[in-house]
């Protein structure tokens, strides 16, 4: 099992200090101050004496972490090197690398006298990249959020590793985030060019032509004024009179949106053009190339990895196969579990609340 490398001075400063003594002029950078390894200067800066010093006074080797000045600081000087603030990575120590997890399995379930007598490394990794993603999707549930403001085209692109939303909202002066509904009264289909003859029109290779965008869409970009003035329940629509038989989902003033999966857009109503909204949306954590596990899951990703390896083998007993079937739904039903999060004192915080006596 990898255990956490950085000291705390590299966790909690991000710094590496050294001592000049007037002759050396290369200093190495260590992994229990920095780890990762800065990839380039512009991640770090370099103060002599609490005097920050300018990237031309140095050169940087990413490979060996290796600090190379053009002279040599004076002896006695003090050296620090600092991580910027903004690559500076917290709270690491609850996942663990995915190559970990695969060196892990490997040393306790592969090898003679073991559960799989030999396996492909290729293999366990292709399964151990498909239980993160199976996790993701509903017991990690690794949410990821962006902020845009609304541009005039009223579009947004999905993220790169876009698999479901959770939420879309704009945010007010306030700072509180106001839920946007999703509409399915509305899109913007393929909107086929045609003749004066209703005749479709096709292009040199015979394809057929398409508008940007159907006139769907243009209506409903011209026509969709829902208000968005920072009301947080659509307080504008009821005038503070009682509309009954009103449908909650739609009695609010927060504006629309509706996604096009097939060309990766959001598309917003008009009356939320120039606003901040936010997406909070589900990836399935395999799109970097860092992957990493929350440690609470990390027992069902050997279960699962074991269970997929041996049900894909023509020799497996079916026992072994049913009982890491079995093995692995219970991991991972402990692991969703844990991650559910569920605190005694905010339990009893809400429970408080229920109990008010009601005066007459």
């Amino acid at each position: 099992m990898a255990l956490q490398k950085l000291n705390h001075e590299g966790y909690y400063k991000a710094t590496q200090t050294f001592l000049g003594n007037g002759s050396v002029a290369t200093f190495t950078l260590l992994t229990s101050n920095f780890d990762p390894l800065p990839t380039e200067e512009g991640q770090f800066s370099i103060y002599i004496n609490n005097i920050l010093q300018a990237a031309s006074t140095y050169s940087y080797n990413a490979s060996t972490g290796v600090i190379t000045f053009t002279s040599a600081p004076t002896s006695g000087a003090t050296i620090s090197v600092e991580l910027n603030d903004y690559d500076r990575a917290y709270g690491t120590y609850q996942n663990i690398k995915l190559d970990d997890i695969i060196n892990n399995f490997i040393i306790s379930y592969v090898g003679e006298d073991k559960i799989i007598s030999k396996a492909k490394r290729t293999d366990i990794a292709f399964h151990a990249q498909r239980a993160v993603q199976e996790l993701n999707y509903d017991t990690l549930r690794t949410e990821k959020a962006q902020e845009i403001e609304v541009p005039p085209t009223l579009s947004m692109i999905l993220p790169h590793d876009y698999v479901n939303y959770v939420k879309v909202s704009w945010v007010g002066d306030d700072g509180s985030e106001r839920l946007i509904r999703k509409t399915n009264d509305t899109s913007n289909p393929t909107a086929l060019l045609q003749d004066s003859d209703y005749k479709y029109i096709f292009d040199s290779n015979s394809e057929l032509t398409a508008a940007e965008d159907s006139e769907t869409y243009k209506k409903f970009k011209a026509n969709s004024d829902q208000s968005a003035d920072g009301t947080e329940t659509g307080e504008d629509i009821f005038d503070n009179e009682p509309r009954y038989g009103l449908n909650p989902t739609t009695a609010t003033g927060n504006g629309i949106f509706f996604i096009d999966n097939n060309k990766g857009l959001i598309y917003f109503s008009s009356n939320l053009a120039g606003k901040i909204v936010t997406l909070r949306y589900i990836s399935d954590g395999v799109s970097t190339s860092d992957i990493k596990v929350h440690k609470f899951a990390e027992e069902a990703v050997y279960k699962y990895i074991a269970h997929a390896v041996l049900a894909t083998r023509s020799n497996t007993p079916e026992y072994l196969v049913a009982r890491f079937k079995k093995e692995r739904f219970a991991e991972i039903r402990k692991a969703k579990l844990r991650l559910t999060n569920l605190k005694s004192a905010e339990l009893t915080q809400i429970m408080r609340g229920k109990s008010k006596t009601i005066k007459h």
